[in-house]
């Protein structure tokens, strides 16, 4: 007997409606896919060029692509998991390349470098903002996406200040492209002020956005930079705690009550980096092993890149006008002279 059509059509959207994860990987795999594949065709082209980062080629990538409409709207969902994902899974795995000795003897001067990048570059960015005549809501998600760890802090604070999707998105945008600009400008600009590999690390890590543009820019610096660019970058990222506590409490005191879901303590992607760095310092673990992970996490980090690079829209982000653009750049600037003025301190 023949079965309606529209019994199946219910019995699917019923399936899906049980299954929220089931549709959730059903939207999302096609973007996934395409991040995959441009990760691969990121690091093949990356190998064919000496000392050309992949992180960097797989933005270029997503980016060129979303700027010549190559990009149907279906792989959105699918960019949005492979922008996160992979990200925190690199990052675990850049632990394994860290040991406690290795952190340790970085001494106070890190968390204070941490603390007065977070703790001036919000306050700046928020106080220029109201110069630069931009929304209240826009120049609080600058500073923190700038000031502390990019997309992660916009994403985590938010809801605390209830933040319009455009603004958020706007935000998002901004990070991404300032901070991709950075992987590039920092590492030159260290080499014209003759700062040795370590110094130009600790700019690295206490300046840019994101950690994935940590990472490509310490991969530019070489040498053993990208692993303490990236332990300076986590001490800014573990400052996303107490930049919501404070967000949170200014906006109970202004009697508005919070709908959205709060930013975790410490972010989970630190909690395993820490672990790895942990295991890294107590257990022998072989060569091949390192390697291995080294291999992956780069991987991973490239299909980060490259769907975040596919998520800017340049022509959406221009109509917004000039003054986020004037912010963005400002707060880049600002936070990039309290970095280097910190490197250079404990240097």
């Amino acid at each position: 007997m023949a079965v309606p059509t529209h019994a199946i059509t219910e019995h699917q959207s019923s399936t899906s409606a049980g299954w929220p994860v089931l549709a959730t990987a059903r939207s999302a795999w096609p973007g996934l896919a395409v991040s995959v594949g441009g990760a691969a065709l990121a690091v093949g082209i990356a190998a064919m060029v000496r000392g050309l980062s992949p992180l960097l080629v797989g933005i270029a990538l997503g980016l060129g692509a979303r700027t010549l409409g190559l990009l149907p709207e279906k792989l959105t969902a699918g960019f949005a998991v492979a922008a996160r994902v992979p990200l925190r899974l690199g990052i675990v795995l850049l632990g394994l390349q860290l040991s406690l000795r290795d952190i340790t003897t970085l001494g106070w001067g890190i968390p204070l470098i941490a603390v007065s990048v977070v703790v001036a570059g919000i306050l700046a960015t928020v106080w220029l903002g109201r110069v630069f005549k931009v929304a209240p809501r826009q120049s609080v998600l600058i500073a923190c996406g700038f000031s502390v760890c990019g997309a992660a802090a916009v994403a985590g604070v938010e809801s605390l200040v209830d933040a319009e999707e455009e603004e958020t998105v706007t935000a998002v945008a901004l990070v991404v492209l300032f901070g991709t600009s950075m992987i590039a400008i920092l590492p030159l600009a260290a080499n014209a002020l003759g700062l040795a590999p370590e110094v130009a690390a600790v700019w690295a890590g206490a300046s840019i956005h994101e950690v994935a543009q940590v990472v490509a820019a310490g991969g530019l610096i070489g040498g053993g930079a990208l692993a303490l660019a990236v332990t300076v970058k986590l001490a800014r990222v573990l400052m996303l705690a107490p930049v919501a506590a404070v967000l949170s409490w200014r906006r109970q005191r202004a009697g508005s009550v919070s709908r959205g879901r709060r930013p975790a303590i410490v972010p989970l992607f630190v909690c395993g980096f820490l672990a790895m760095v942990a295991v890294r310092s107590l257990v022998p673990v072989p060569g091949e092993l390192v390697g291995a992970a080294s291999w992956l996490q780069s991987f991973l980090l490239t299909t980060a890149m490259l769907a975040l690079g596919a998520g800017v829209r340049l022509r959406a982000l221009f109509r917004r006008g000039g003054r986020p653009l004037a912010l963005a750049a400002a707060s880049t600037a600002i936070v990039a002279v309290v970095g280097l003025a910190g490197a250079l301190v404990i240097a």
